[in-house]
């Protein structure tokens, strides 16, 4: 994870946008409308032209053809292909005036990052990942719903990098540690695997939140179901890839309140997803006006690192700013790790470095 992520944060509404590629709508060709008049020819009787007193009348030119009526105000369309089109009062339209509206253009915001040099099949699904406009797009719609429309802290590619980074790091320590993730254990396969396991359910755990935010694990997974196999098309076959697919689904779901994770992969992302609780995480709704203990807590949190412990695999150290912070990883650190599967390999310490007369804990360990 990178040193400064979390206190670099920024709503994801503003990402940045790229110009699409698609090609612009073609323009409709007209059709000719209407009959052309007939020649008059001469009524039943008439008297031939050779009988005629005087020369006969120059026959009347063709009736113009009619166009299908519109709507009041509407532009009718040319009459005959390529012909220039007409305005509502029948003038000359103005150039340009018959193109399509412009579409919107693509989301594309934050670049993904992910320490994955030495894993290729992760280095290429993270380049997958920058380049998947729809995936940037469902991020941009998670966060309109999660901080324009609810309030909440960022949802999107802000979000999601710093869990996967997390993610990451918690796996390598624990497999450093002596661990053995359960995709290898269970499956045979080896650890990059389970590197891309908790590296895409981390990225994608939120995916939901497009659609609502009750229920938002739920909704993450026939989200990320598909998303998972366009990711991963060529590079894994079943029954490798149908497997990456359901542990990385457990993952998802397994991160939500009363998940119960069953595999390693999926402890790690659950308590990846609580330790993004730097101060960077609250300043959305602190600054919108929510002041509450959630966003004091939380913007009472200064750091977090996560190091190689001594008695145990993992050492994370929570730096905080004033005893608020407490609540962050008494209240919700505290219930992600319960159950995760991690508690017996994670040391966790909170460290107040506020200088207030009325510092109450210097050290808080769970």
């Amino acid at each position: 994870m990178n040193d400064d992520s979390a206190s670099r944060r920024r709503v994801a509404g503003e990402a940045r946008s790229v110009e699409s590629d698609l090609p612009a709508p073609a323009d409709s060709t007209g059709v000719v409308l209407g009959t052309p008049g007939l020649a008059g020819a001469a009524a039943p009787g008439a008297v031939p032209p050779s009988a005629a007193p005087h020369p006969p009348a120059a026959p009347h030119p063709p009736a113009a053809p009619q166009p299908r009526p519109s709507a009041p105000g509407a532009v009718a369309p040319p009459l005959v292909a390529g012909a220039e089109p007409l305005s509502a009062a029948g003038e000359p339209a103005a150039p340009g005036a018959d193109a399509a509206p412009e579409s919107v253009e693509p989301a594309r915001g934050e670049l993904i990052r992910l320490p994955a040099r030495h894993n290729e099949l992760l280095a290429e699904v993270t380049r997958r990942v920058n380049a998947d406009v729809d995936l940037h797009t469902l991020w941009r719609c998670a966060n309109v719903n999660a901080v324009d429309r609810l309030g909440m802290s960022d949802h999107g590619p802000v979000h999601v990098q710093i869990v996967a980074n997390i993610a990451l790091r918690l796996l390598r320590l624990l497999v450093a540690g002596g661990l053995q993730p359960s995709i290898v254990r269970d499956h045979h396969l080896d650890p990059s695997h389970a590197e891309l396991v908790v590296a895409l359910a981390a990225l994608l755990h939120d995916l939901g939140m497009s659609i609502h935010r009750s229920d938002h694990e739920a909704y993450s997974l026939f989200l990320a179901n598909g998303k998972l196999r366009e990711l991963l098309a060529g590079l894994l076959a079943p029954p490798e890839l149908t497997i990456v697919v359901s542990e990385t689904l457990h993952a998802i779901i397994a991160h939500r309140a009363d998940g119960k994770p069953f595999t390693l992969e999926a402890g790690i992302v659950r308590v990846a997803d609580a330790l993004d609780l730097a101060k960077g995480r609250s300043r959305i709704p602190f600054e919108a006006g929510q002041v509450n203990i959630h966003s004091l807590s939380a913007a009472a949190i200064e750091r977090v690192d996560i190091q190689p412990g001594d008695e145990r695999a993992v050492r994370i150290t929570i730096h905080m700013s004033s005893d608020a912070g407490i609540f962050q990883v008494d209240e919700l650190l505290r219930e992600k790790l319960r159950g995760s599967g991690l508690e017996a390999h994670v040391a966790v310490e909170a460290v107040s470095t506020g200088t207030g007369a009325r510092r109450l804990v210097e050290v808080f360990r769970l």
